[in-house]
């Protein structure tokens, strides 16, 4: 790497420390660490949700299946679009209303318990354990990104590559909690947008104008398109991206803040889209190729950038995992100690929860890291999978929590069950309508089971009360 695009490098990491401290300093209990306080304003809400949730696969995988594929690959945006939207048109304000009127949940388990009335012990553990589950692949499929992004650019040892990685993002998000998260990502959603926008616009005036027509269309079976469309389903069950719903300042700033997301996800999703597009009959009017489709941002950043704005952009690759990482560690070190310790009947002090936070955050690190040990862990199955399991599972459950009255512990349960199975389950079989995407019949499952158990069982009047009150004024 060039000098000028190793100093762009070294001065994102030195943007990232200053906001870790400057958040250290605003952390002074759990409710700080685990949900910034509920003091998010819109725009940090809107961007961090953004950038947690899209992660490396924004400038890396989909450019990379549209380089390869074509335009074809353009459903998965429809779908992420429209379940975007949905997620902040409805969840949003019934979640910022509930988390908060249900004695201050701090997290889903916590949520549905709450929500539930009474000692809901089983719901927590099962929660909890989805979460831990799920997040840790998906933890450390962030981790693996992270270490060939530093292998490929810094031309480190893939091991010396991820632990340097492990390390940057294992101490700000332990030393910052949510506020250093959810404002590293509000940067780095910034400069993810622009990267993407400003290689597109330089791909498209620099590509002669016979290489406009040889942009491929590519094309796709139905069952092809209503898979990609089905990753929309998927947010409703995202606990990092739910997490910044309970923390908005309030329910009046979430129609802003889902202006705000909703125009940032439509520009950077676009300008993937042309990456990818262009990015073909770019290096083909070249006389190049790439031998990994998933390089194409950062071999036209190299080609068309000087080498600090190079740095620059290609740190954007690292923003966009790390902005995922930071968020999932985050949320599976609070349901350890936020959620489990009250399972077990134990009330630990504010102080004692914070310090006990922090150390999970380097625990569950740690053992990410170990899990992405192996250099040829392939990163865009990991994540398809973790983010099925956990739209599977919580996706129904956080849905019919907020929406429907007769909802019982015991159909919760079953339903976070039943979406986690179905999605092992249909992941290990091929073939026919095995290959639709397990996500959509796996939350498909959920909601049945759900609705089924619930009907099944009588009507628990302290779970209604707890639904009147969290739904009162929600809308």
């Amino acid at each position: 790497m060039a000098p000028a695009t190793a100093a762009a490098f070294i001065a994102y990491f030195v943007v990232i420390a200053g906001i870790g401290y400057a958040s250290l300093r605003r952390t002074h209990g759990l409710d700080d660490y685990a949900i910034g306080g509920r003091s998010l304003k819109a725009p940090v809400a809107a961007l961090s949700a953004g950038a947690s949730d899209m992660s490396g696969w924004l400038l890396l995988g989909l450019p990379g299946a549209v380089y390869a594929l074509g335009l074809a690959q353009s459903w998965i945006v429809i779908g992420l679009v429209a379940g975007a939207w949905c997620n902040w048109k409805w969840v949003a304000p019934r979640l910022r209303h509930a988390s908060a009127a249900l004695d201050g949940a701090r997290s889903l388990p916590q949520l549905f318990a709450r929500r539930m009335g009474g000692d809901r012990r089983a719901l927590t553990v099962v929660a909890t354990l989805v979460v831990l589950g799920f997040f840790t692949l998906y933890t450390a499929a962030g981790f693996v990104a992270g270490a060939k992004l530093f292998s490929t650019t810094l031309g480190l040892e893939y091991t010396t590559a991820l632990w340097i990685g492990v390390a940057a993002i294992m101490l700000y998000t332990a030393v910052g909690g949510f506020l250093a998260v959810s404002w590293t990502d509000f940067f780095q959603a910034l400069l993810m947008m622009g990267a993407l926008t400003l290689v597109a616009v330089l791909a498209f005036a620099e590509l002669p104008e016979e290489g406009v027509a040889d942009v491929a269309f590519g094309a796709m079976a139905p069952l092809g398109a209503v898979s990609l469309a089905a990753w929309g389903l998927g947010y409703f069950g995202q606990p990092h991206v739910l997490a910044r719903f309970m923390a908005i300042e309030s329910v009046a700033a979430v129609p802003r803040a889902r202006r705000i997301c909703m125009s940032w996800m439509v520009v950077s999703s676009a300008g993937a889209l042309a990456v990818g597009a262009l990015g073909a009959p770019w290096f083909a009017a070249s006389g190049t190729g790439l031998a990994d489709p998933e390089t194409v941002f950062i071999a036209l950043c190299q080609a068309l950038l000087h080498p600090v704005v190079a740095g620059i952009a290609v740190a954007a690759i690292l923003a966009a995992v790390m902005s995922t990482v930071d968020s999932q560690l985050l949320v599976t070190a609070t349901a350890l100690v936020d959620d489990l310790p009250r399972v077990a009947g134990r009330l630990p002090s504010e102080r004692q929860l914070l310090i006990a936070s922090r150390l999970t955050v380097v625990a569950v690190a740690a053992g990410a890291g170990a899990v992405a040990a192996d250099p040829d862990s392939q990163v865009l199955g990991l994540v398809a999978y973790a983010w099925a399991g956990l739209g599977a599972s919580f996706g129904p459950a956080v849905l019919f929590t907020l929406f429907w009255r007769r909802t019982s512990a015991n159909g919760l349960i079953a339903g976070m069950l039943v979406g986690a199975a179905t999605v092992v389950g249909w992941r290990a079989l091929e073939g026919g309508v095995f290959d639709l995407y397990e996500l959509l019949p796996a939350f498909s499952a959920a909601c049945l089971a759900i609705w089924v158990v619930s009907l099944v069982e009588r009507g628990d009047p302290a779970s209604e009360r707890a639904f009147d009150r969290s739904a009162e004024s929600a809308a």
